[in-house]
């Protein structure tokens, strides 16, 4: 047998654009244990799947020694986006106020006419330039030597990245205006021109972008923050009747615990005593409370509400539904799409040919054209607007966005790819029971009156059939009493006889009696034909009554399918259920595609059967092998756990609606990715030739160092806040 897979991850910062993630993979890909590497740019984290057994320090050493700030996650200290983003605005509200003063002694006289004559009569060129060489160097060595720090040995190591291309355009116009203040006669004197403004306000610009990326990143990981904070802190625990006050990490299961009314629930459990209503929202997207009462299952992170009550811990820490949500969301966020492959591969290769393109455009313009400083604000313009940072983020940041949302809706994305795959879903396939029904049978209608539903109550109340709750149910419902039996016999496929106040009772089917009303038979047939189950009632061999059973339909399956149907999908239902009772339901709810009476190791074939873009909806464990073998599973998350796990996608609530709004959340987040990438793709075809001067010889403009980094950082916001408008997605409701 063959050593089984296993995963790390760790937390890595430092990590800038698409070609730092490109760099981080292949690192860990060359490390020994590891089969393979995904490092995702909006998570700052890599995950790593090993065949064997590796240290993760060992990992993060060699990452770290890339130029990475890498360590296990385990063992990683918590990020503070609250921090970074102070951090962030500090370093630029500093290179801003050294950045203005160069500003406007450079550009005052493009806006202000008469500027810069009056400006020499007062001070001379030579003593401006001083005073700009110290402002810029400042600017460089305090909140821009992060780029220096980062870009140099990166450079160094054959794996340039965006902060090269800063550390590369800035240094150059730096370094050429430092020549022409100081040493001048190394310079044509045509040429003799400072361009300090230019390397300062490529630093101000791309320090003012990082700021606005780490605010908007804050923003789209909310989802993950929100949840997260659900947990409650801690708990009223039971102690022999006393309460205490303890920690929430310290409950273990089997502890009684006190909730109040408008707490918070802190684990998963069940009520014991009292009752009350419970807000799910948070978790579940469901916006009405559900009422709770002895036996009902609590779950850590909702909140109560007007009413007390007891309930025994069943969960803790991670095995509660809250921090397997938080854990499905975290890997869904940190996965790779498929189109990111080919984003992958375009950024592998795309800065070292962004320094060959800019290196080429320097020797060009020496070439033919006017000087040497022509040359180099074309060489210092390529390096700066060719930024992959757009490329990079335009997958992930969106992953994480609509990810986080869908969890607030209560659709769980188990794995990131599945949001890619679901828009290309051409056909969804539902079981029937407990998917598209409620999954429980319920009384339809009684013939015969309160006498027949107290002789079949009474009989039901001692045999364990699926039907007989659902007779019991009504009995209470109508409020008829139970009374109790003698001689209580099942017969198998039949039904159950008893002495009820001595006389003979029975409950079943047709076979059970000898005499049944033509009128009787004749409305029976006629359920059944709806499919409906049938009990008759009797005394005796003679059949008094019938009670008609059935499994209700979900109130929002019929909308689920209309909805589907007019987003140009095929709808089919695959059931392990009768002929007759798949065509009822599926008349009723609008589905001409039935597949009825196929045993659980039949529905994969049939699910194969459908063609590859098929999304397969179920619950149960006889639905599992199906989830498995389709396009898309989706799994009910009232359903068993290991439907669920079997499933790519896992709606809370149990409503056949959060299929729709999981299909309208991916194509939504498939349509904000690729936005995203024609912008970043076509800005860099679009702009960088711009830059390189093409325009100039047919009179067009030669784009400035400053005017190229204002729009790399623009593009990077973009992208970010283009992301962030999936946070406003509604999709249907329910």
């Amino acid at each position: 047998m063959g050593a089984v897979a296993s995963k790390i991850d760790l937390s890595v910062e430092g990590m800038s654009c698409a070609a730092c993630t490109g760099r981080v993979e292949r690192v860990l890909k060359a490390q020994a244990g590891v089969l393979d590497a995904v490092a995702n740019l909006a998570t700052r984290r890599a995950e790593v799947t090993l065949s064997q057994a590796v240290d993760p320090a060992v990992l993060a050493a060699a990452v770290s020694k890339a130029g990475f700030a890498a360590t296990p996650l385990a063992q990683a200290v918590a990020h503070d986006p609250v921090a970074e983003q102070r951090a962030l605005w500090r370093a630029t509200a500093i290179a801003a106020a050294l950045t203005l003063p160069v500003f406007v002694v450079e550009m005052g006289g493009h806006f202000i006419p008469g500027f810069h004559s009056a400006l020499h009569g007062l001070i001379a060129p030579q003593q401006l330039w001083l005073a700009e060489f110290v402002l810029v160097t400042l600017v460089l060595c305090a909140p821009g030597r992060r780029f220096f720090t980062k870009g140099l040995p990166a450079l160094l190591r054959g794996g340039p990245d965006m902060n090269s291309l800063v550390a590369l355009g800035s240094g150059a116009a730096w370094a050429y205006s430092s020549v022409v203040t100081f040493i001048p006669a190394l310079i044509p004197a045509a040429s003799r021109a400072v361009y300090f403004e230019a390397a300062a306000v490529i630093v101000t610009l791309i320090l003012l972008g990082r700021s606005l990326e780490a605010r908007a990143r804050g923003r789209a990981g909310a989802a993950i923050a929100r949840l997260v904070k659900l947990a409650p802190k801690t708990a009223r625990k039971l102690v022999a009747g006393v309460v205490q006050e303890v920690d929430v990490a310290a409950l273990l299961p089997g502890d009684h615990v006190q909730i109040r009314p408008g707490e918070r629930i802190p684990a998963d459990g069940l009520v014991v005593s009292g009752q009350s209503s419970v807000d799910e929202s948070m978790l579940t997207g469901e916006p009405l409370a559900q009422e709770k009462q002895a036996g009902a299952r609590l779950t850590g992170g909702t909140v109560n509400g007007t009413g007390a009550m007891v309930m025994q811990i069943t969960e803790v820490g991670s095995a509660t539904v809250l921090a397997r949500i938080i854990a499905m969301v975290e890997a869904a966020q940190g996965g790779k799409l498929p189109v990111q492959a080919l984003v992958d591969r375009i950024t592998l290769w795309f800065v070292p040919v962004v320094m060959a393109v800019a290196a080429l455009t320097v020797l060009v313009w020496l070439i033919f054209g006017p000087g040497v400083a022509e040359a180099l604000v074309a060489g210092v313009s390529v390096l700066i607007i060719a930024c992959p940072c757009a490329m990079g983020l335009a997958v992930p940041v969106s992953i994480l966005v609509g990810t986080g949302r869908a969890a607030e809706l209560g659709v769980l994305f188990r794995k990131g790819e599945a949001l890619q795959r679901l828009e290309s879903v051409r056909l969804v396939a539902f079981d029937k029971t407990g998917t598209l029904t409620m999954g429980r049978p319920v009384v339809q209608s009684v013939l015969g009156g309160t006498e027949v539903v107290a002789i079949a109550a009474a009989v039901e109340a001692a045999s364990e059939h699926p039907l007989a709750a659902a007779v019991v149910a009504e009995a209470a419902r109508m409020g008829v009493a139970v009374a109790a039996v003698d001689g209580f016999q099942a017969v198998p496929g039949q039904g159950a006889r008893a002495m009820l106040c001595g006389v003979a009772v029975s409950v079943g089917s047709a076979r059970m009696f000898a005499v049944i009303d033509p009128d009787l038979a004749a409305q029976a047939a006629a359920a059944q034909a709806g499919g409906q189950g049938v009990l008759f009632v009797g005394r005796g061999d003679v059949a008094i009554g019938m009670i008609t059973v059935a499994d209700p339909i979900k109130p929002s399956s019929g909308a689920a399918v209309a909805a589907l149907h007019a987003a140009g999908l095929r709808v089919a239902m695959v059931t392990g259920d009768a002929e007759a009772t798949a065509q009822a339901v599926a008349a009723r709810l609008g589905i001409t595609e039935v597949h009825a009476g196929v045993l659980p190791a039949g529905k994969a074939a049939v699910i194969a059967g459908l063609g590859g873009a098929v999304a397969f909806v179920g619950d149960g464990i006889n639905d599992a092998p199906a989830l498995a073998a389709a396009e898309v599973g989706i799994a009910m998350g009232t359903g068993t756990d290991v439907a669920i796990e079997a499933g790519d996608v896992v709606l809370m609530t149990g409503d056949p609606l959060g299929v729709v709004r999981a299909l309208e959340l991916s194509r939504a987040t498939m349509r904000n990715i690729r936005q995203n990438l024609t912008w970043a793709f076509g800005y860099n075809a679009a702009l960088v030739p711009v830059a390189a001067g093409v325009l100039v010889p047919f009179g067009g403009p030669q784009l400035s160092p400053m005017l190229a980094a204002g729009a790399m950082a623009l593009s990077s916001v973009f992208v970010l806040f283009n992301a962030l408008r999936l946070r406003r997605f509604r999709g249907r409701q329910p």
